[in-house]
């Protein structure tokens, strides 16, 4: 399927995302609704948190430039360090910028 660049494109672009979007999330709390959480359920679902998490970082840290590495170290470090997201992901950011600025 292709769309036009204009504006009915790509604004028939983004109620799609938009719909797709919506749908995932709600077809997530429909079918949870439906799922008794016991012990079992309770550990699949925070080893899927962590498989996403890796799912997400592992290509950037293989096909990524220098700079998405040092980020990732970065965040990494002061994670171990502070064990607070928030100066991590600050940490991550602003040593990408550095990095790719000099």
């Amino acid at each position: 399927m292709m769309l036009d660049a204009t504006r009915s494109g790509v604004m028939l672009a983004i109620v799609i995302m938009a719909l797709v979007t919506y749908l995932t999330r709600a077809g997530g709390v429909f079918v949870m609704s439906r799922v008794p959480i016991g012990p079992r359920v309770e550990r699949f679902i925070n080893a899927m948190a962590g498989s996403v998490l890796v799912a997400v970082i592992t290509p950037m840290a293989v096909n990524g430039d220098w700079g998405a590495r040092m980020a990732l170290v970065a965040t990494l470090m002061v994670m171990l360090t502070l064990r607070k997201p928030l100066p991590a992901i600050t940490a991550g950011v602003l040593t990408a910028a550095l990095w790719r600025l000099f």
